[in-house]
C-alpha cells in the first residue's frame, strides 16, 4: 500500500501545468468536438499559426505544417464552415425549396441541381415547404443564414399579390446578401428584381399535346387540368382552349374539369365522367399522374386504351413509357431545369435586372395510348 501510494505522489508533483492542460484538451476532445485552440495546443504553436496554415494563404514552416496537419488529423478537427463563408473563402450551397420531395417531377429537378452544384464543388440543401408559406418563410431565411449562394424556389404558384410581396422581399433580401433568388417553373412579380427566372413552355406544350389528340379525329376531349389559379395548371388550360380554337372545335364546359395533380384525382374524375353518362373519346391528363388514375378508372369501367379511348399525358416521368398501353406524353426536360437553374445562378457575370429569364422546351412523345379515328 505503501508503495503504491509513494508511486502516485511524485508523477502528481512533477506534472508541468502545460502537460496537464494538454491533458485535459485531450479528454475534452472525446466530450466535444475540438476547436482551433485544441489544434494549437496539440501542435505546440499559435491559433494564429493554424489558421493561416489551414488557409494556406501565409507562408510556414514544412516543420510547422506537418506538426498542425498531424494535429488536425488526430482530433479530426473539422473547419468552421460558417467562418469560411464569412471570410470568402468557401463556396456558399445552393439550397432548392419545393413543395414536395416525393413528387417525381421534382425528385428529377432535385437530381440536376444536385448534380450541377456538385460538379462546381457545392452543397446541395434539399428542403420541403409542404405547401405552407410560413415554412417557405423560414426556409428563405435560413437559406440566407447559411450563406447559400443561390436559393432556388420550384412548382407552380397562385400568382396573387401575396406571392408577389412575398418573392419581392426574398429576392431583395438574398440580394442584399450576395446571394441569388432563382424561380424554376414559376413567374417572376415584376421584371426589374434582382431574380433569374427558369421557365419551360406550358401553354405551348399543351397545346402540342391536345393539337395531337384534335388531329388524331377526336372531337371529345376531357381535359383533366390542374387547379385554376395555379400558373402552371392555368398555362396549360390555355393551351388546351387554344388547340380547340386553332381547330376550329367547340370548347364543351362540361369537359373541362379542375382538380390536383395526383392518382387519386385522375382516377375519381374520370370515374365520375363516365358515371355522369359524358361522352368523350380521349382524355388530355396535365400530368402523367393524373393520367394514371385515369387509366385506372378507364380500365375499371372496362373500356380499353386506346382502342375505345385515347390518353395523353403531360411531364414523361420514368413510368409513362411502362405503361400499358405505353403513355403519349410531353417531356418536361426536368433535369435541365435543375441544371440550367444553378447555372445561371453561378454564373451571373454583372446581368441587369431582368435580363436572367430562359425558357426551356418541350418534346411531345408519341407511344401507343392515342389512336387515330
Amino acid at each position: 500500500m505503501a508503495d503504491n501510494g509513494n508511486t502516485e505522489r511524485p508523477a502528481v508533483r512533477t506534472s508541468r501545468p502545460g502537460k496537464r492542460r494538454r491533458a485535459e484538451a485531450g479528454q475534452a476532445v472525446q466530450d466535444r468536438p475540438s476547436t482551433i485552440r485544441d489544434v494549437a495546443l496539440k501542435a505546440g504553436v499559435s491559433v494564429a499559426t493554424v489558421s493561416r496554415t489551414l488557409a494556406g494563404n501565409y507562408p510556414v514552416s514544412d516543420e510547422t505544417r506537418a506538426r498542425v496537419m498531424a494535429a488536425v488529423e488526430t482530433l479530426h478537427y473539422v473547419v468552421n464552415v460558417h467562418a469560411k463563408a464569412l471570410s470568402g473563402r468557401v463556396a456558399g450551397p445552393v439550397a432548392l425549396v419545393v413543395k414536395d420531395i416525393t413528387g417525381p417531377s421534382l425528385a428529377h429537378v432535385a437530381a440536376g441541381v444536385e448534380q450541377e452544384a456538385a460538379e462546381r464543388g457545392r452543397l446541395s440543401l434539399v428542403c420541403a415547404t409542404h405547401d405552407d408559406p410560413a415554412r417557405e418563410d423560414d426556409l428563405v431565411q435560413l437559406a440566407r443564414e447559411q450563406h447559400a449562394a443561390a436559393v432556388l424556389l420550384v412548382g407552380g404558384v397562385v400568382p396573387d399579390e401575396a406571392y408577389d410581396r412575398r418573392m419581392a422581399g426574398y429576392a431583395r433580401a438574398l440580394d442584399a446578401a450576395g446571394s441569388r433568388l432563382v424561380l424554376v417553373g414559376r413567374p417572376a412579380p415584376t421584371p426589374d428584381l434582382p431574380v433569374t427566372v427558369v421557365d419551360y413552355d406550358n401553354r405551348g406544350s399543351a397545346y402540342q399535346a391536345a393539337s395531337h389528340l384534335l388531329t388524331s379525329g377526336h372531337r371529345r376531349v376531357l381535359f383533366l387540368g390542374g387547379e385554376a389559379g395555379l400558373s402552371s395548371a392555368d398555362q396549360r388550360r390555355a393551351g388546351y382552349r387554344d388547340a380547340l380554337r386553332a381547330l376550329g372545335v367547340e370548347h364543351a364546359g362540361e369537359l373541362d374539369i379542375t382538380g390536383t395533380y395526383t392518382r387519386a384525382s385522375g382516377y375519381v374524375r374520370t370515374r365520375d365522367a363516365l358515371r355522369a353518362g359524358l361522352e368523350f373519346t380521349a382524355v388530355f391528363a396535365a400530368s402523367d399522374m393524373v393520367a394514371l388514375g385515369a387509366l385506372a378508372a378507364l380500365r375499371e369501367a372496362g373500356l380499353g386504351v386506346p382502342d375505345d379511348v385515347s390518353v395523353a399525358g403531360f411531364d414523361d416521368v420514368p413510368f409513362a413509357r411502362d405503361l400499358t398501353p405505353p403513355l403519349t406524353t410531353v417531356r418536361v426536360p426536368f433535369e435541365e431545369l435543375g441544371r440550367t437553374a444553378v447555372r445561371m445562378a453561378l454564373d451571373r457575370d454583372g446581368s441587369r435586372a431582368g435580363d436572367d429569364h430562359v425558357v426551356l422546351g418541350t418534346q411531345l412523345v408519341v407511344r401507343q395510348s392515342v389512336r387515330r379515328l
